[in-house]
């Protein structure tokens, strides 16, 4: 079999439409010019993605979404800090298909929601909020069982729609980016609760493209990224085996998750002021902190082709 048959086997799996067509790819030369670069830049635009003020998470919860109406829920469950993209997300499609939605949220509730909160109360989203970080799982479950036991059909999505499933996703944005024409040396994107970096990488693999991964994280180690994404790309069919290199930068975390850094408000300003592009704070600026410092610092080739995928979370900002 063929690597692009590999991959077509990979992401042969049910999937509720939610893109409405592939995502530009752009070349960002005012920035090149700037910074001085030598490598050619890229950068695909998840950001602009229509539905639900878009993001990396549309992309995941295609494939999530088909095994939740296959398994006859009717409420989606998911997590999330009080500013969750992927909350967000989750609600807006919940409402698409008709479908209740519960988010477990840590934090303090807002006594104005702003941004994602006020999106998720927008579309009509139960929000549950809990303290800490810590108290997820057992709320998740104390949750699914009240839904349960009051006749409902719920579908917990893990934090981030990041499993082995929603994974495929983003396997299925490597053919997009494929059928684009684009095979880029080095992809450079935010990384978290693992499943965007665990498709592309997936991807990749299938296609056998040459192209190095590169996870920036938000808030969590590399070793602790590395091998949930790792777990992740083991889950997909195809690649049982998978003993390629998993590579993630934890040099932009800063004080911690969702804390800005100098360099991370530097890079708002560049990408706001070069290019046009707004990426947020907690994600995709520290993600654009970090293409930003490789190129100051040589670490790619003039004769490489760099992408910066922007996973959105723009609606942070408003926060």
């Amino acid at each position: 079999m063929t690597p692009a048959a590999d991959s077509a086997a990979a992401i042969d799996a049910p999937r509720v439409r939610l893109l409405s067509g592939p995502t530009p790819v752009e070349s960002m030369d005012r920035l090149r010019a700037t910074l001085g670069a030598r490598p050619r830049l890229l950068i695909k635009r998840d950001d602009a993605i229509p539905f639900g003020f878009g993001g990396n998470k549309i992309r995941k919860l295609e494939f999530v979404l088909a095994r939740a109406l296959a398994d006859g829920a009717d409420t989606l469950v998911t997590l999330g800090g009080v500013q969750s993209n992927h909350a967000r997300a989750t609600a807006a499609a919940a409402a698409k298909l008709g479908l209740r939605c519960v988010l477990i949220l840590n934090g303090a509730p807002p006594a104005r929601p702003t941004a994602n909160a006020a999106l998720d109360e927008l579309l009509g989203a139960e929000v549950e909020y809990i303290a800490s970080r810590a108290e997820r799982g057992a709320a998740a479950e104390r949750v699914v069982t009240r839904l349960r036991a009051a006749g409902r059909r719920p579908h917990l999505i893990p934090l981030g729609a990041s499993t082995s499933v929603g994974a495929l996703g983003f396997v299925a944005a490597v053919a997009e980016l494929v059928e684009q024409n684009v095979r880029p040396d080095v992809i450079v994107h935010a990384s978290s609760s693992g499943g965007t970096q665990a498709g592309l990488v997936a991807g990749i693999t299938l296609h056998g493209l040459a192209t190095r991964v590169i996870g920036v994280s938000a808030d969590d180690p590399s070793s602790s990224i590395a091998a949930t994404v790792r777990g992740l790309v083991h889950g997909i069919s195809g690649l049982e085996s998978f003993d390629g290199q998993v590579e993630v930068d934890d040099r932009h975390v800063g004080a911690g998750y969702g804390l800005p850094t100098a360099e991370s408000r530097e890079a708002q300003q560049l990408a706001a002021r070069t290019e046009a592009l707004f990426v947020d704070h907690t994600y995709t600026a520290k993600a654009f902190a970090a293409l930003i410092a490789c190129l100051r610092e040589n670490r790619f080739a003039a004769s490489e082709t760099v992408l910066f995928w922007h996973t959105g979370g723009q609606v942070g900002l408003f926060a």
